[in-house]
């Protein structure tokens, strides 16, 4: 994705020949180690100092920025496995060590490993939100970090096709920011790998997050595959509402969730035998449902209803044609309402003189 190539541009950090804020003590052998290895050029010799200070001094305060050094040169020669070690033994927790925590994202992520994924990005959390506020730069890096761990659970998850590793890494982005904009663009693909505890999750994320118009959305799907028109109606609404006052997401798709959220205003009114709403609603909806076969044959089926109600109520018959129309369209698809459709058909030319 074209938001990947820029973060990451944005976020590789220069390789520094000293360690920063960092005194070192040239009098004690860890000092004269630390200080040999930024001052080394031959990368391989580098490396296997590195790695001997790892294995002699993991506790020293020097620790994380060697393994910063180590894993970054790792990720460079694509030993991804190397990388996630040395990461684990530098890492301490500490809020100079977000650098660490991005290399070792990178490295999960190009070894597509979904359960180091999930422990770096939460360690990437937990690291950036101890960066003081009052060096802006500095702030402002760390954010950018954070934020890019969060796309990468995102980008991890919608490529993954087993959903125990979509449902954890969904879990573990819920967990860094259950506000995040990546949340919002998982939770379709989060929701659906729950199977039958996806409603309640549902509930659960649209609480959590006033913006999370997806949430709220499959939260009206499932009012809707229990008949409850109330809840259809207001989660929509909420959707909506949402759709229209958050920030625009590259891969959003916003346009399509409006019209999904307008599909199931008109589907809640339909139920409800309101017609006129369920009108204006299902046809806004209507373009964008292409490719949504059950929304799309239920939005026809539904203006059929509409139109030939309202038009059978004040005798207009063109209106009634126009709900015959519909009708027409939605016994021609494939599903659940396709033979009652096909049944209407037959009623209404009957009734209007048709053959």
């Amino acid at each position: 994705m074209k938001r990947s190539v820029a973060i990451f541009a944005l976020l590789v950090a220069p390789v520094l020949a000293q360690p920063p804020n960092l005194t070192i003590n040239t009098g004690t052998p860890e000092g004269q180690l630390l200080q040999s290895i930024g001052q080394e050029t031959d990368d391989a010799k580098k490396v296997q100092m590195e790695e001997d200070f790892l294995a002699k001094y993991p506790k020293h305060e020097g620790a994380p920025w060697v393994a910063e050094q180590l894993t970054a040169s790792y990720i460079q020669q694509k030993q991804f496995d190397k990388a996630l070690d040395a990461a684990d033994k530098g890492y301490a927790g500490g809020a100079g060590e977000v650098d660490l925590c991005f290399d070792a994202v990178k490295a999960a992520e190009q070894k597509g490993d979904a359960e180091a994924l999930t422990k770096w990005a939460e360690r990437t959390a937990e690291v950036t939100q101890k960066v003081k506020s009052d060096d802006k730069a500095t702030a402002d890096h760390a954010k950018e970090v954070a934020t890019y761990a969060e796309y990468a659970l995102y980008a991890q998850a919608s490529k993954s096709r087993d959903p125990k590793a979509i449902v954890g890494l969904s879990e573990a982005l819920e967990k860094v920011n259950p506000k995040s904009q990546y949340m919002w663009l998982v939770t379709p693909r989060y929701l659906a790998s729950l199977s039958g505890k996806g409603c309640g999750e549902a509930t659960k994320l649209a609480a959590a997050d006033s913006k999370n118009a997806e949430a709220m959305l499959f939260e009206a799907d499932c009012s809707w595959r229990t008949a409850n028109a109330a809840s259809v109606i207001a989660n929509a609404n909420r959707a909506l509402e949402a759709l229209n006052s958050r920030p625009k997401t590259e891969g959003g798709n916003e346009g399509g969730k409006v019209a999904t959220a307008n599909f199931f205003i008109g589907i809640g009114n339909a139920m409800q035998q309101r017609w006129g709403p369920a009108n204006r609603s299902l046809r806004a909806a209507l373009p964008a449902l292409k490719g949504e076969p059950t929304y799309e044959a239920n939005a026809l089926f539904n203006l059929g209803m509409a139109n030939y109600s309202l038009g059978k109520t004040i005798g207009d018959k063109g209106q009634m044609r126009e709900g015959l129309k519909y009708f027409e369209q939605a016994a021609a698809m494939k599903s659940n309402v396709q033979d009652q459709a096909s049944r209407n058909v037959s009623v209404i030319k009957k009734e209007l003189g048709l053959p």
